[in-house]
């Protein structure tokens, strides 16, 4: 009987431990991998994200197709030749924040975290690591981060004929609005 009681007081510790996840569909990264010569801009804000505040863990899914262009035929080439879209139809981040005891997600307020983890682009996954702002508020977290891709570290090639009108890395700009799952 003592044992039975002691495994069901576990158990039901176990269950009232629950996860604090924060989620969106509607994130929004932006890059810019613009030249003198031209200007290549690009923003999504579509990105599905989640992220468990218990643990740090935190990941990210972004369509290629869903980035936007001022120019149409831009776009185009940016599916078509650049980033083979619908042979390579997402990019994605599976990561952690790596000083979580530093975030009190239950008290508003300003935050730096470090995030590392693999960022895949392309079909090509490196390992990243890059600085972000979290700002708490209620349920609510508002997170920032900006950091720079080399493109030919993922294999996206740039033709010769157009090489000197894109930059060989891309400022990558994510900021997220993520509620509290219920």
């Amino acid at each position: 009987m003592k044992n039975t009681l002691m495994i069901l007081l576990f158990i039901s510790t176990c269950f009232s431990v629950q996860a604090q996840k924060y989620f969106t569909k509607s994130g929004n990264i932006s890059f810019n991998a613009s030249s003198p010569l031209e200007k290549i801009q690009g923003v999504s804000s579509t990105a599905s994200t989640v992220l468990d505040a218990t643990t740090g863990n935190l990941e990210m899914a972004v369509l290629i197709k869903s980035f936007i262009f001022e120019k149409a035929l831009m776009q185009e080439h940016f599916n078509e030749n650049y980033m083979e879209s619908t042979k390579i139809p997402k990019a994605s981040f599976k990561g952690k924040i790596e000083n979580l005891k530093d975030v009190n997600f239950a008290k508003d307020g300003m935050y730096k975290t470090k995030i590392t983890g693999d960022l895949t682009i392309h079909g090509v996954t490196k390992a990243v690591s890059t600085m972000a702002d979290f700002k708490v508020t209620g349920a609510k977290i508002d997170a920032k981060t900006v950091f720079n891709v080399v493109l030919e570290d993922y294999k996206i090639d740039i033709p010769g004929l157009v090489k000197d009108k894109i930059s060989k890395s891309a400022k990558v700009e994510v900021n997220l609005v993520l509620e509290k799952m219920k």
